[in-house]
């Protein structure tokens, strides 16, 4: 029985790298046609836009993952099947729980290797890719720069607008609050220097003072500004929620809410992690009454059943964390229910299947 299970292992685990050598190229080939759309702004050139879709490769992994191994697993019970040696393993007395638990065990070797991708690589890679392509472009190394980053704590207000490589073309803009919420100062400065973790030094400031119901104003080349925010904060700030380890989500949602601000985007960006992962184990469970529950039907017919099922999925899930967020649900519960019943399901649908 032993060898069978290490049998089965390995045929789970060559159409899982199989999907990958297939999936990863066609989405990257896609990323590459998106980014090809900017070649020519700015210093964006085909070989930047090749490096970009590089660097995010590991991250395109871990967001195909479950998708990755439903195909994968697919593809390995559907080729047994035609050879009949699905059905030998079943005459051994191979069960459907028994094929599955070969199949959790690959999923678990990729949960390892997911794990190491996001806690060392993807996030460094894809951080340097964001980054180097702004660079590239000459544009804010985030969206929706007209905005700018804004952060809080309790007696200020900051707003740091088109923040790129050189800080001291930088514009800002500094609410200070009294201890009762009302504003006191105003200051805006078209450039910063961080001189220290707690310290920055302001060019060309503009005060405004409300003092008494008055408001007095001055403007001077630069001053020295006690700031909250510490250079690693400011990094996090630039950076997709997607992007960052969850060592990082973690530490800047204490932050968040140390500092009374809403901290659920990034929340629900670091318990899909976990939620991802959940999924994909789902995938790998519901492959296999999947194929066995259909040993009639033709290979490709389960192929494209397999794929259509991997898209409804990804979407449901894309719908279900979009709205959550709308009507202000738990993001762990956003983040892991569509793991989870995807999870009951498949084990429900294996019990059923002969």
């Amino acid at each position: 029985m032993k060898i069978l299970d290490q049998y089965l292992m390995k045929q789970i685990s060559l159409g899982v790298i199989v999907s990958t050598l297939v999936l990863i190229p066609l989405f990257s080939f896609l990323d590459l046609v998106e980014q090809l759309d900017d070649v020519g702004t700015g210093f964006y050139q085909t070989e930047d836009a090749f490096i970009y879709v590089l660097l995010t490769i590991p991250r395109r992994f871990i967001q195909l993952a479950p998708f990755i191994a439903l195909m994968g697993n697919v593809t390995a019970l559907g080729r047994l099947a035609i050879h009949h040696e699905l059905i030998s393993l079943r005459s051994a007395g191979f069960s459907p729980v028994n094929i599955s638990s070969a199949s959790l065990k690959v999923g678990f070797l990729m949960v390892l290797f997911i794990i190491a991708l996001e806690f060392v690589i993807a996030p460094t890679l894809q951080q340097r890719a964001i980054a180097f392509r702004a660079a590239a472009l000459d544009q804010s190394t985030i969206a929706g720069s007209d905005l700018g980053i804004w952060s809080r704590n309790n007696q200020h207000i900051i707003r740091i607008a088109n923040l790129q490589h050189d800080t001291t073309t930088a514009g800002v803009e500094i609410i200070n609050l009294d201890e009762d919420g009302s504003v006191s100062e105003y200051i805006s400065a078209e450039g910063f220097e961080i001189v220290s973790d707690d310290e920055w030094t302001l060019y060309n400031v503009t005060s405004k003072l409300i003092l008494d119901g008055e408001i007095i104003s001055s403007r001077t080349n630069s001053m020295g500004w006690e700031t909250f925010l510490e250079p690693d904060q400011i990094s996090t700030l630039t950076k997709q929620p997607e992007s960052l380890s969850p060592i990082e989500l973690y530490n800047y949602i204490k932050y968040l809410d140390n500092t009374g601000q809403e901290s659920d985007v990034y929340e629900l960006s670091l318990w899909r992690k976990p939620g991802e992962i959940l999924t994909m184990l789902g995938m790998l469970l519901l492959s296999v009454p999947f194929v066995i529950g259909s040993v009639r039907t033709g290979f490709a017919n389960r192929l494209v059943m397999a794929g259509v099922t991997g898209i409804v999925v990804y979407l449901m899930g894309q719908i279900f964390s979009n709205a959550g967020l709308l009507l202000d649900l738990n993001p762990l519960l956003i983040a892991l229910a569509p793991g989870t019943m995807l999870i009951w399901a498949a084990r429900f649908w294996l019990g059923r299947v002969n």
